[in-house]
């Protein structure tokens, strides 16, 4: 089992605004390495927490039973999406729960290891699943979406202005009947048809990939999901944080807890991370944090 080597970030923002108190029940959608959760867990409170990537769950629960003590461990692990909070909730007989946190997007474990395919020059197959044993893959999408439908998606999802010419790029190899087969070969595309700007320093496949990845997994539906069934299992005075890393998310974020019948807005604008935090993990950079009151 390959070692974690991901940051979770803002941890002390985190644990101000959600205040865990002794024995509440709090969600912890994403996982992860299990910091946040962990957090939480000293504070003498309990999380049911969710991963759908298997093998960041098993890795992360070895982890964590090994700080907490058995005979009283906080924490119930389940594999499951987050957007499936609520029947999880049912099936352990839970009503409501105290607070909610979900910290979006993908982590440094799953784009440092090769055989998923998030990262750029990675050479396994173009997977980019958090959970690898349901859906499509990016590499199947690519095969069988009609080009609009791939342009779509990477304006849509990475707003990508060069969306079109990208999609055409990827059609005309599978033409050829030479598909793409991994993270390396669509990131040279992607390179081909997007300019290289002086301004900004990010590859020019970025884009591409952020869309991609939310497309095959759903995400910015889950989020939405879980923000509309949230104020029904969330108590009074209960308090849900999300840390978004793109607009798009942060969007549906802000718009969710702009509901005065469920919510008192916590945060006016998003909480960012420190310069400190930023030195030491630039993926703190992007990241903002917004929290709801439940009324």
């Amino acid at each position: 089992m390959i070692e974690s080597v991901h940051v979770s970030v803002m941890i002390q923002e985190v644990l101000s605004l959600l205040n865990p108190m002794k024995n509440k029940v709090y969600i912890d959608g994403t996982l992860g390495n299990g910091g946040h959760t962990e957090t939480i867990c000293k504070c003498d409170a309990n999380v049911i927490a969710f991963d759908r990537d298997l093998e960041a769950l098993n890795r992360t629960e070895k982890r964590l039973r090994s700080v907490f003590d058995e005979t009283s461990f906080p924490i119930r692990f389940v594999h499951a999406d987050y957007r499936f909070f609520a029947e999880a909730l049912d099936m352990l007989q839970i009503e409501k729960v105290d607070g909610l946190l979900l910290d979006l997007g993908l982590s440094s474990d799953q784009l440092a290891d090769e055989k998923r395919g998030f990262s750029f020059d990675s050479k396994g197959e173009l997977d980019m699943r958090f959970d690898t044993s349901e859906g499509l893959s990016a590499k199947e999408l690519l095969e069988t979406l009609p080009e609009s439908q791939i342009a779509d998606i990477i304006y849509r999802f990475g707003e990508e202005r060069h969306s079109r010419k990208i999609a055409q790029k990827i059609v005309e190899r599978r033409r050829k009947e030479l598909p793409i087969q991994t993270a390396h070969e669509l990131a040279e595309i992607v390179r081909q048809c997007v300019p290289k700007s002086r301004k900004n320093p990010i590859d020019p496949a970025t884009r591409t990939f952020q869309a991609l990845r939310i497309a095959v997994n759903d995400e910015l539906g889950a989020l939405q999901s879980v923000l509309e069934m949230l104020p029904e299992r969330l108590k009074p005075g209960g308090i849900a944080a999300v840390i978004s890393f793109h607009s798009l998310e942060d969007r549906i974020v802000k718009t969710a807890f702009r509901d005065l019948r469920y919510w008192k807005i916590l945060t006016p604008k998003p909480i960012t991370a420190s310069d400190d935090e930023i030195a030491r993990n630039p993926r703190a950079r992007s990241a903002k944090l917004r929290g709801g009151y439940r009324l």
